[in-house]
């Protein structure tokens, strides 16, 4: 079965997310909530999807999430790391009034 379906790949071995430090969850969670934002404000086509898909509600929850994942995750990182990271919420607030 293909994986673009939704069905796991029996060939890979399950990963136990409870085994990751709290600062590596969060920003896998501010990295994949920053992508579906992207998705729903119809900018970038889902992986396996032939069309864009435009929900802004959905959208700004995923920005609201990524802004508050953001905050709590930047006094643990690098300035530098902390400041790309607030510009990639910026960059998606601007783009969110842009598309709404």
């Amino acid at each position: 079965m293909d994986q673009t379906e939704g069905n796991p790949d029996p060939t890979q071995e399950a990963v136990d997310l409870t085994t990751f430090d709290l600062d590596l969850l969060l920003g896998l969670f501010v990295s994949v909530l920053s992508a579906k934002a992207w998705q729903y404000m119809g900018v970038r086509l889902a992986p396996g999807k032939e069309e864009m898909e435009k929900d802004l509600v959905k959208a700004s929850t995923a920005i609201d999430c990524v802004s508050f994942l953001v905050e709590r995750l930047a006094p643990n990182l690098s300035e530098t790391d902390a400041g790309r990271l607030k510009a990639m919420v910026s960059d998606l607030q601007i783009n969110y009034a842009k598309w709404a």
